[in-house]
């Protein structure tokens, strides 16, 4: 699996209903959070619509809910 880090695009593998969010949305890392004795590591992901509006923002916690997005802009802009 490809180490996830801070403003990685992953894509959403489950539906998580609880936060409003569905298998194949979108989401920006906004935070990585090591484990703690209250918390697993995870990450914070931000989700957003087709126009960019914020869905939600949820604590990832399971790896296996998220796959990192591989991709390599051909144009930069001008």
């Amino acid at each position: 699996m490809d180490h996830i880090t801070e403003n990685d695009v992953v894509v959403l593998l489950v539906d998580l209903s609880e936060a409003g969010v569905h298998r194949g949305d979108l989401g920006t890392v906004i935070q990585v959070s090591e484990s703690t004795p209250n918390h697993p590591a995870g990450f914070i992901v931000e989700f957003v619509d087709e126009f960019g509006n914020i869905q939600a923002q949820t604590d990832i916690t399971d790896l296996s809910q998220i796959v990192k997005l591989r991709y390599h802009p051909v144009l930069e802009a001008a």
